[in-house]
């Protein structure tokens, strides 16, 4: 996702500085007329607006906090936006190394995967310094078609969290429908179509209902990465003493369907911890 966000933004004519923890993945950005840092603090000493996307909470730290992170090259009117999805305890640890080294913070996690990433049609959900959310509003304009800002450090991250899980949540159930249906002798293409037409119609589920009935999960987004994300709202549910007991049902069979082999996979892959073999 990170990558086809750098490319809309040099698409769009905006000068790009990338880095990323695997070199190689900056190759083709390269070519597109990015310019490649050794550092992610090589990146903001370049820049105004850093923007940070990351697989999960300890990355995050990582990267914002080592020796030669974006912290380190900080500055007064600097702005670090992290697009990543963590937890708000994690949000708040970048946030203060950010802001004690004179920068701004901007929480701005999306809503979406690599489709709409590719199309610039993802939803931020921001919160943290509202000045850096106005300075970076044409930046996220490039790459999405609607962005939130949800009050102070914390609450893009929270709300993240909510929508995903009650994505996996759905996912999940779909995987059952579509497995119960094959199981009662009914056509699994049949399923989607009345589904399509009806009150619980949904565009997640017309699109991946015809390649879980054919085993195919080319990853848009990534079952560990949906795993992950079920783990870390439930541990939100536990703090704010809220039971979530569908999410972490949904959860135990994303974890039984990582244990399978099917972490790289699409998350819609927890068809396989739920189908029953022939």
């Amino acid at each position: 996702m990170g990558y086809a966000m750098a490319l809309n933004l040099v698409k769009a004519g905006y000068e790009v500085v990338v880095w990323n923890r695997s070199p190689a993945k900056c190759d083709a950005l390269a070519a597109a007329g990015a310019q490649v840092a050794a550092t992610p603090a090589e990146v903001v000493a370049c820049c105004d607006i850093t923007l940070a996307m990351l697989s999960d909470p300890e990355a995050c730290l990582a990267v914002a906090t080592a020796p030669d992170g974006a912290a380190a090259a900080m500055a007064p009117g600097k702005g670090y936006v992290d697009v990543s999805t963590v937890d708000a305890a994690t949000a708040a640890a970048v946030a203060a190394a950010v802001r004690s080294a004179g920068g701004a913070y901007l929480e701005a996690p999306v809503s979406g995967s690599k489709g709409p990433a590719e199309q610039g049609q993802l939803i931020f959900l921001s919160a943290g310094d509202k000045q850096l959310f106005e300075a970076a509003a044409p930046l996220l304009e490039v790459m999405g078609k609607a962005s939130f800002f949800l009050g102070d450090v914390g609450a893009g991250a929270n709300m993240k969290l909510v929508v995903n899980m009650i994505m996996g949540s759905m996912m999940a159930s779909w995987a059952e429908g579509l497995s119960l249906a094959k199981q009662c002798g009914l056509q699994q293409s049949d399923l989607v179509e009345v589904v399509k037409l009806g009150a619980i119609a949904c565009p997640m589920f017309a699109l991946k209902g015809p390649t879980m009935a054919e085993g195919q999960y080319a990853p848009a987004f990534p079952l560990k990465h949906q795993q992950k994300d079920m783990r870390l709202a439930l541990a939100l549910g536990d703090e704010m003493q809220q039971e979530l007991p569908l999410a972490a049902a949904a959860n135990e069979l994303y974890k039984r369907a990582r244990a399978a082999g099917y972490s790289d996979s699409d998350f819609s892959a927890v068809m396989e911890a739920v189908a029953k073999k022939d």
